[in-house]
């Protein structure tokens, strides 16, 4: 088998067009990471497509869970979370399917986990500017202010809250308790990143660009960001009333 310190998790719904090209991209880094994908029950045949390369090419690399229907990218990153905690893993990454986030960043991400130490390293779209490609103009604006009024509403310093491009080292997921994480949409990541700011992490942003789907449909909605927008009042009253776990310590 060929070990790894690292897995990549990809949630997948309706990703045939790229979920191939995604996976041999991130095995074909100088670094090995292993790969797990999260499939929400795609009808388009994803799920196939990776047991086809598990079963030819990559048993010891590339691993899937299927679960039943769509239950929301929060669920599917803590399902993911979950995996690789119980297979030892020490750096745990998000990352969408669909060439949004470059593969050729996770090693950089890696770094400012495994290299500089941070606890969590952020792929950070506003960090530098606003570093984003072929997204329409309303969309940019929506995501970018999103991020602005969760630094004002939490006093969170982080330039991109809403980012799905994240490395977390293990000790910050086994600390931060998976089941009590409430939100399901881009809520979720808003939640997970201040979260592990509360509890004393250390977080970097690495700046990427970030890319507007090429193939596929994209899954993002009003809903999504109603989510995030009014989750974060919650968020706020937690860091006043909440009691965070404690940092662990190395």
């Amino acid at each position: 088998m060929e070990s790894s310190d690292s897995i990549v998790i990809i949630p997948t719904y309706n990703e045939k067009e790229n979920i191939e090209k995604i996976i041999r991209a991130v095995f074909n880094l100088e670094h090995c990471f292993h790969v797990l994908v999260v499939d929400d029950g795609s009808p388009d045949g994803t799920a196939s497509i990776v047991h086809r390369m598990i079963d030819t090419e990559f048993p010891d690399r590339l691993f899937i869970i299927e679960r039943s229907g769509k239950l929301g990218l929060g669920t599917a990153y803590i399902t993911g979370f979950k995996w690789a905690l119980q297979h030892s893993y020490e750096y745990i990454f998000e990352m969408d399917a669909d060439f949004s986030h470059d593969p050729n960043d996770l090693p950089r991400l890696y770094a400012a986990t495994h290299d500089e130490g941070y606890d969590v390293a952020i792929g950070s779209r506003y960090v530098s500017g606003v570093n984003v490609v072929n997204w329409p103009i309303g969309r940019v604006l929506m995501s970018y202010f999103a991020s602005k009024y969760v630094r004002i509403v939490t006093g969170f310093k982080v330039h991109d809250t809403t980012a799905g491009f994240v490395c977390y080292r293990r000790r910050v997921l086994a600390t931060i308790p998976l089941d009590e994480v409430r939100f399901k949409g881009y809520g979720f990541q808003i939640e997970m990143k201040f979260t592990a700011h509360q509890i004393g992490f250390r977080i970097k942003e690495v700046p990427v660009i970030f890319v507007n789907r090429r193939e596929g449909v994209s899954k993002m909605s009003g809903g999504i960001f109603s989510e995030a927008f009014f989750g974060v009042m919650r968020l706020r009253l937690d860091g006043w009333l909440r009691k965070y776990p404690k940092m662990p310590a190395e």
